[in-house]
């Protein structure tokens, strides 16, 4: 299966199945690329192209980075695992939930809730969309 019908049927997913939806886009934080969105409203074009370039600072910015390098020489370990995968953010009327892919690590999504929703069915539901993005 192509990225672009893997990526095309997670947005459905998230759309169909997070409760409270207002959003969500795909990055690829190696190229800050949003690879799609999927909005309820309309938004500029200028304000999700910043999203994807906020979503790559959240991973990988370089105190981000600088966190990762410390705890992998404090563990002794020498992989490229990364360790931050799950970052919920709540802003003054939104949630915001980043979730990088477990088989792709350069791919986030990046999912917009009310504040009404219910934290544990977004991760969950989340979760379960995510596995469709990884193919597994």
């Amino acid at each position: 299966m192509n990225l672009t019908h893997v990526v095309s049927t997670a947005m459905k997913s998230f759309r169909q199945n997070i409760p409270d939806y207002v959003g969500a886009g795909i990055v690829d934080i190696s190229t800050g690329m949003l690879l799609a969105v999927d909005t309820v409203d309309n938004h500029p074009r200028e304000i999700l192209d910043i999203l994807a370039a906020a979503t790559a600072d959240l991973f990988q910015g370089r105190t981000v980075l600088q966190i990762e390098e410390l705890w992998k020489q404090t563990r002794g370990s020498n992989d490229n695992r990364r360790y931050f995968r799950e970052i919920l953010v709540n802003s003054e009327n939104l949630v915001h939930l980043f979730m990088r892919s477990k088989t792709n690590p350069d791919i986030v999504a990046a999912i917009i809730c009310t504040q009404n929703v219910n934290i544990g069915m977004l991760f969950a539901q989340a979760r379960v969309a995510m596995r469709e993005l990884e193919g597994s």
